[in-house]
Protein backbone atom coordinates (compact mmCIF):
# COMPACT_ATOMS: atom_id res chain seq x y z
CA UNK A 1 0.00 0.00 0.00
CA UNK A 2 2.77 2.33 0.74
CA UNK A 3 4.16 1.96 -2.33
CA UNK A 4 1.03 2.64 -4.09
CA UNK A 5 0.78 6.07 -2.73
CA UNK A 6 4.42 7.37 -3.24
CA UNK A 7 3.10 6.54 -6.81
CA UNK A 8 -0.01 8.76 -6.08
CA UNK A 9 1.82 11.55 -5.03
CA UNK A 10 3.56 12.20 -8.56
CA UNK A 11 0.20 12.49 -10.51
CA UNK A 12 -0.76 15.60 -12.27
CA UNK A 13 -3.94 16.46 -14.16
CA UNK A 14 -3.91 16.87 -17.56
CA UNK A 15 -4.62 20.50 -18.43
CA UNK A 16 -7.85 21.32 -20.46
CA UNK A 17 -9.28 24.19 -21.95
CA UNK A 18 -12.01 24.92 -24.61
CA UNK A 19 -12.10 24.68 -27.98
CA UNK A 20 -12.35 28.23 -29.99
CA UNK A 21 -12.96 28.75 -33.49
CA UNK A 22 -9.54 29.36 -34.93
CA UNK A 23 -7.51 26.57 -34.71
CA UNK A 24 -4.53 28.99 -34.39
CA UNK A 25 -5.27 29.00 -30.38
CA UNK A 26 -3.90 25.57 -30.51
CA UNK A 27 -1.13 26.03 -33.02
CA UNK A 28 0.09 29.38 -31.09
CA UNK A 29 -0.80 28.85 -27.70
CA UNK A 30 -0.89 24.63 -27.03
CA UNK A 31 1.77 23.12 -29.26
CA UNK A 32 4.53 25.08 -28.73
CA UNK A 33 4.70 23.97 -24.83
CA UNK A 34 5.16 20.45 -25.83
CA UNK A 35 3.08 18.91 -23.40
CA UNK A 36 -0.23 16.46 -23.18
CA UNK A 37 -3.37 19.19 -23.20
CA UNK A 38 -7.11 18.01 -23.70
CA UNK A 39 -9.72 20.20 -25.51
CA UNK A 40 -13.22 19.93 -25.24
CA UNK A 41 -15.92 21.55 -27.13
CA UNK A 42 -14.86 21.39 -30.63
CA UNK A 43 -17.57 20.80 -33.34
CA UNK A 44 -17.05 17.42 -34.61
CA UNK A 45 -19.98 16.93 -36.33
CA UNK A 46 -23.11 14.51 -36.43
CA UNK A 47 -20.55 11.05 -35.36
CA UNK A 48 -21.36 12.39 -31.59
CA UNK A 49 -25.20 11.79 -31.86
CA UNK A 50 -24.91 9.05 -34.87
CA UNK A 51 -22.27 6.52 -33.46
CA UNK A 52 -23.61 3.97 -31.34
CA UNK A 53 -23.29 0.18 -32.07
CA UNK A 54 -26.33 -0.10 -33.84
CA UNK A 55 -25.49 2.82 -36.27
CA UNK A 56 -21.90 1.61 -36.59
CA UNK A 57 -22.92 -2.16 -37.37
CA UNK A 58 -25.73 -1.04 -40.04
CA UNK A 59 -23.15 1.48 -41.65
CA UNK A 60 -20.12 -0.06 -41.25
CA UNK A 61 -21.41 -3.24 -42.83
CA UNK A 62 -19.45 -6.61 -43.41
CA UNK A 63 -16.05 -5.83 -44.70
CA UNK A 64 -13.84 -7.80 -43.00
CA UNK A 65 -11.45 -6.23 -39.91
CA UNK A 66 -8.02 -7.45 -37.97
CA UNK A 67 -8.65 -7.37 -34.22
CA UNK A 68 -6.63 -8.14 -31.33
CA UNK A 69 -8.86 -10.31 -28.86
CA UNK A 70 -7.84 -11.20 -25.40
CA UNK A 71 -9.35 -12.85 -22.15
CA UNK A 72 -7.42 -9.99 -19.71
CA UNK A 73 -8.00 -6.87 -19.10
CA UNK A 74 -5.16 -5.32 -19.84
CA UNK A 75 -3.28 -6.39 -22.95
CA UNK A 76 0.32 -6.71 -22.68
CA UNK A 77 2.24 -6.43 -26.13
CA UNK A 78 5.23 -8.09 -24.76
CA UNK A 79 4.09 -11.35 -23.45
CA UNK A 80 1.35 -11.47 -26.51
CA UNK A 81 -1.76 -12.37 -24.21
CA UNK A 82 -4.01 -11.58 -27.10
CA UNK A 83 -4.64 -13.32 -30.04
CA UNK A 84 -5.15 -11.56 -33.87
CA UNK A 85 -8.36 -12.62 -35.35
CA UNK A 86 -10.69 -11.25 -37.93
CA UNK A 87 -14.56 -10.41 -38.07
CA UNK A 88 -17.03 -9.31 -39.95
CA UNK A 89 -17.06 -5.52 -38.89
CA UNK A 90 -20.80 -5.56 -37.77
CA UNK A 91 -20.20 -8.87 -36.03
CA UNK A 92 -17.21 -7.61 -34.19
CA UNK A 93 -19.18 -4.13 -33.18
CA UNK A 94 -21.89 -7.00 -32.02
CA UNK A 95 -19.26 -8.61 -29.71
CA UNK A 96 -17.41 -5.64 -28.23
CA UNK A 97 -20.89 -3.49 -27.32
CA UNK A 98 -21.24 -7.03 -25.22
CA UNK A 99 -20.42 -7.91 -21.73
CA UNK A 100 -21.16 -11.35 -22.93
CA UNK A 101 -21.25 -13.14 -25.70
CA UNK A 102 -22.96 -16.51 -27.62
CA UNK A 103 -20.70 -16.03 -30.35
CA UNK A 104 -16.81 -16.23 -29.45
CA UNK A 105 -13.27 -17.30 -30.20
CA UNK A 106 -12.61 -18.28 -26.14
CA UNK A 107 -14.95 -17.37 -24.03
CA UNK A 108 -18.13 -15.19 -23.39
CA UNK A 109 -16.60 -12.69 -21.75
CA UNK A 110 -13.52 -12.15 -24.12
CA UNK A 111 -12.86 -8.06 -25.06
CA UNK A 112 -12.33 -7.17 -28.42
CA UNK A 113 -9.63 -3.85 -29.55
CA UNK A 114 -9.84 -2.59 -32.92
CA UNK A 115 -6.85 -0.42 -34.38
CA UNK A 116 -7.83 -0.10 -37.98
CA UNK A 117 -5.23 -0.75 -40.46
CA UNK A 118 -4.20 -0.40 -44.31
CA UNK A 119 -5.66 -2.66 -46.62
CA UNK A 120 -2.25 -3.79 -47.11
CA UNK A 121 -0.49 -3.16 -43.46
CA UNK A 122 2.76 -3.67 -45.19
CA UNK A 123 2.80 -1.11 -47.60
CA UNK A 124 -0.35 1.27 -46.68
CA UNK A 125 -1.08 3.63 -43.87
CA UNK A 126 -4.57 3.67 -42.03
CA UNK A 127 -6.63 5.81 -43.60
CA UNK A 128 -10.00 6.58 -41.82
CA UNK A 129 -11.73 8.49 -44.73
CA UNK A 130 -10.43 5.57 -47.38
CA UNK A 131 -11.27 2.98 -44.85
CA UNK A 132 -14.52 3.69 -44.09
CA UNK A 133 -15.64 6.36 -46.18
CA UNK A 134 -19.27 5.76 -44.89
CA UNK A 135 -18.67 6.68 -41.25
CA UNK A 136 -16.37 9.62 -42.60
CA UNK A 137 -19.06 11.71 -44.12
CA UNK A 138 -20.07 12.18 -39.94
CA UNK A 139 -17.34 13.57 -38.66
CA UNK A 140 -15.20 16.95 -38.69
CA UNK A 141 -11.47 16.44 -37.73
CA UNK A 142 -9.30 18.75 -36.20
CA UNK A 143 -6.45 19.64 -38.31
CA UNK A 144 -3.62 21.03 -36.74
CA UNK A 145 -0.98 20.38 -39.05
CA UNK A 146 -0.28 21.26 -42.58
CA UNK A 147 -1.99 19.10 -44.65
CA UNK A 148 1.53 17.77 -46.30
CA UNK A 149 2.68 16.76 -42.64
CA UNK A 150 -0.59 13.96 -42.33
CA UNK A 151 0.24 10.60 -41.72
CA UNK A 152 -2.46 8.52 -41.15
CA UNK A 153 -6.08 8.60 -39.18
CA UNK A 154 -6.71 5.46 -37.15
CA UNK A 155 -10.38 4.27 -35.92
CA UNK A 156 -10.12 2.46 -32.41
CA UNK A 157 -13.09 0.64 -31.40
CA UNK A 158 -12.53 -0.84 -28.22
CA UNK A 159 -14.94 -3.26 -25.48
CA UNK A 160 -15.07 -1.57 -22.12
CA UNK A 161 -12.81 -2.25 -18.65
CA UNK A 162 -9.82 -2.90 -21.78
CA UNK A 163 -6.40 -1.32 -20.66
CA UNK A 164 -4.17 -0.98 -24.19
CA UNK A 165 0.16 -1.21 -23.39
CA UNK A 166 2.03 2.03 -22.37
CA UNK A 167 4.23 2.98 -25.74
CA UNK A 168 5.22 6.10 -27.21
CA UNK A 169 4.78 7.21 -31.21
CA UNK A 170 7.25 9.70 -32.76
CA UNK A 171 4.90 11.17 -34.52
CA UNK A 172 2.62 13.42 -32.96
CA UNK A 173 -1.41 13.08 -32.83
CA UNK A 174 -4.82 13.94 -31.64
CA UNK A 175 -6.83 11.23 -29.78
CA UNK A 176 -10.54 11.75 -30.43
CA UNK A 177 -13.00 10.76 -28.07
CA UNK A 178 -16.29 9.70 -29.92
CA UNK A 179 -18.18 7.42 -27.63
CA UNK A 180 -17.53 6.37 -24.08
CA UNK A 181 -15.06 7.10 -21.82
CA UNK A 182 -11.68 6.71 -21.76
CA UNK A 183 -8.80 6.97 -19.03
CA UNK A 184 -5.39 8.02 -20.31
CA UNK A 185 -1.99 7.69 -18.31
CA UNK A 186 0.82 9.59 -20.02
CA UNK A 187 4.74 9.77 -18.97
CA UNK A 188 6.91 12.25 -20.14
CA UNK A 189 9.81 11.26 -22.83
CA UNK A 190 12.27 12.23 -19.63
CA UNK A 191 11.12 9.38 -17.80
CA UNK A 192 11.82 6.78 -20.43
CA UNK A 193 15.20 5.03 -18.13
CA UNK A 194 12.51 4.77 -15.44
CA UNK A 195 9.77 2.97 -17.90
CA UNK A 196 11.73 -0.72 -18.22
CA UNK A 197 11.52 -0.23 -21.88
CA UNK A 198 11.68 -2.76 -24.45
CA UNK A 199 11.34 -1.19 -27.66
CA UNK A 200 8.78 1.31 -27.77
CA UNK A 201 6.93 0.07 -24.84
CA UNK A 202 7.34 -0.88 -21.55
CA UNK A 203 7.07 -3.98 -19.86
CA UNK A 204 5.36 -2.77 -17.09
CA UNK A 205 1.38 -3.92 -17.25
CA UNK A 206 -0.10 -3.08 -14.18
CA UNK A 207 0.72 0.89 -13.52
CA UNK A 208 -1.43 1.02 -10.62
CA UNK A 209 -0.33 -1.94 -8.70
CA UNK A 210 2.72 -2.35 -10.02
CA UNK A 211 5.33 -4.59 -8.35
CA UNK A 212 8.00 -2.17 -7.12
CA UNK A 213 10.25 -4.53 -5.91
CA UNK A 214 10.82 -5.81 -9.59
CA UNK A 215 10.19 -2.18 -10.97
CA UNK A 216 11.50 0.26 -8.13
CA UNK A 217 12.61 3.20 -10.77
CA UNK A 218 8.90 2.93 -11.44
CA UNK A 219 8.52 5.14 -7.87
CA UNK A 220 10.36 8.29 -9.65
CA UNK A 221 8.12 8.51 -12.61
CA UNK A 222 5.49 11.59 -12.74
CA UNK A 223 2.12 10.56 -13.87
CA UNK A 224 -0.19 13.15 -16.04
CA UNK A 225 -3.93 11.32 -16.12
CA UNK A 226 -7.10 12.38 -17.83
CA UNK A 227 -9.96 10.67 -18.30
CA UNK A 228 -11.95 11.76 -22.00
CA UNK A 229 -15.61 11.96 -22.23
CA UNK A 230 -17.15 12.33 -25.75
CA UNK A 231 -16.00 15.00 -27.74
CA UNK A 232 -12.89 15.27 -26.04
CA UNK A 233 -9.38 15.81 -28.25
CA UNK A 234 -6.54 14.94 -26.57
CA UNK A 235 -3.09 16.51 -28.13
CA UNK A 236 -0.06 13.79 -26.93
CA UNK A 237 3.26 15.43 -28.60
CA UNK A 238 5.60 12.70 -29.84
CA UNK A 239 7.83 10.74 -27.70
CA UNK A 240 5.37 11.50 -24.81
CA UNK A 241 4.62 7.46 -23.17
CA UNK A 242 0.95 6.67 -22.81
CA UNK A 243 -1.54 4.04 -21.46
CA UNK A 244 -5.15 4.16 -22.37
CA UNK A 245 -7.59 2.10 -20.83
CA UNK A 246 -11.03 2.18 -22.31
CA UNK A 247 -13.88 2.80 -19.31
CA UNK A 248 -16.86 1.55 -21.27
CA UNK A 249 -17.49 0.60 -24.66
CA UNK A 250 -15.47 2.97 -27.34
CA UNK A 251 -14.89 4.89 -30.26
CA UNK A 252 -12.23 7.13 -31.04
CA UNK A 253 -10.00 8.62 -33.96
CA UNK A 254 -6.46 9.27 -34.00
CA UNK A 255 -4.47 11.36 -36.27
CA UNK A 256 -0.68 11.54 -36.49
CA UNK A 257 0.89 14.23 -38.18
CA UNK A 258 5.16 14.71 -39.35
CA UNK A 259 5.80 17.53 -37.36
CA UNK A 260 9.60 17.40 -38.03
CA UNK A 261 11.05 17.20 -41.65
CA UNK A 262 9.61 14.15 -43.65
CA UNK A 263 13.62 13.02 -43.86
CA UNK A 264 13.82 12.27 -40.44
CA UNK A 265 10.94 9.27 -41.24
CA UNK A 266 11.28 5.68 -42.18
CA UNK A 267 9.59 5.69 -45.15
CA UNK A 268 8.78 1.82 -44.54
CA UNK A 269 6.93 2.73 -41.65
CA UNK A 270 3.17 2.07 -41.70
CA UNK A 271 2.29 2.30 -37.92
CA UNK A 272 3.80 5.25 -37.06
CA UNK A 273 6.18 3.74 -34.31
CA UNK A 274 9.64 3.49 -35.76
CA UNK A 275 12.43 5.03 -34.38
CA UNK A 276 13.28 8.35 -36.25
CA UNK A 277 16.28 7.33 -38.66
CA UNK A 278 19.18 9.36 -36.70
CA UNK A 279 18.21 7.72 -33.80
CA UNK A 280 18.34 4.10 -35.41
CA UNK A 281 21.58 4.65 -36.63
CA UNK A 282 22.57 5.57 -32.99
CA UNK A 283 21.66 2.28 -31.60
CA UNK A 284 23.00 0.52 -34.19
CA UNK A 285 26.20 1.98 -32.97
CA UNK A 286 25.47 1.83 -30.05
CA UNK A 287 25.25 -2.14 -30.32
CA UNK A 288 28.46 -1.86 -32.24
CA UNK A 289 29.98 -0.25 -28.83
CA UNK A 290 28.73 -2.61 -26.49
CA UNK A 291 29.90 -5.35 -28.48
CA UNK A 292 33.91 -3.91 -28.41
CA UNK A 293 33.33 -3.33 -24.63
CA UNK A 294 32.77 -7.05 -24.24
CA UNK A 295 36.47 -7.72 -25.47
CA UNK A 296 37.60 -5.80 -22.30
CA UNK A 297 37.63 -7.85 -18.54
CA UNK A 298 34.56 -6.84 -16.58
CA UNK A 299 36.45 -4.18 -14.45
CA UNK A 300 37.75 -2.59 -17.74
CA UNK A 301 33.85 -2.79 -19.14
CA UNK A 302 32.20 -1.48 -16.20
CA UNK A 303 34.61 1.96 -15.95
CA UNK A 304 34.33 2.64 -19.51
CA UNK A 305 30.83 1.57 -20.09
CA UNK A 306 30.49 4.04 -17.04
CA UNK A 307 32.36 6.29 -19.06
CA UNK A 308 30.27 6.50 -22.16
CA UNK A 309 26.64 7.12 -19.97
CA UNK A 310 28.45 9.90 -18.60
CA UNK A 311 29.73 11.16 -21.95
CA UNK A 312 26.13 10.83 -23.49
CA UNK A 313 24.31 12.50 -20.63
CA UNK A 314 26.55 15.51 -20.66
CA UNK A 315 25.92 16.19 -23.99
CA UNK A 316 22.81 14.86 -25.49
CA UNK A 317 19.85 15.00 -22.51
CA UNK A 318 17.70 18.16 -22.95
CA UNK A 319 18.45 20.19 -19.74
CA UNK A 320 15.32 20.94 -17.99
Amino acid sequence: MASKDIIQQLVEQVTRSTATSNDQTFIQDIYPQRKPHVISGYELGPCMHKWDANYLANVGGQQTVKLHVTTHDKMDFITKNFSYKSLPFDEFIARASSDKNESYFYEPNEKYYLRSIGNDPRKEIANFAEQFPSLAADINLPQYYESSAFFSSVLRISSGNLQIWTHYDVMDNTLIQISGRKRVVLFSPQDASNLYLQGDKSVIVDIDNTDVDKYPKFLAVKRYECILEPGDILFIPAMWFHNCAALDFSIGINVFWRHLDHSYYDTRDTYGNKDLLPASRANQILDRAIKALEELPDDYKDFYARRLVSKIETLCYHKS
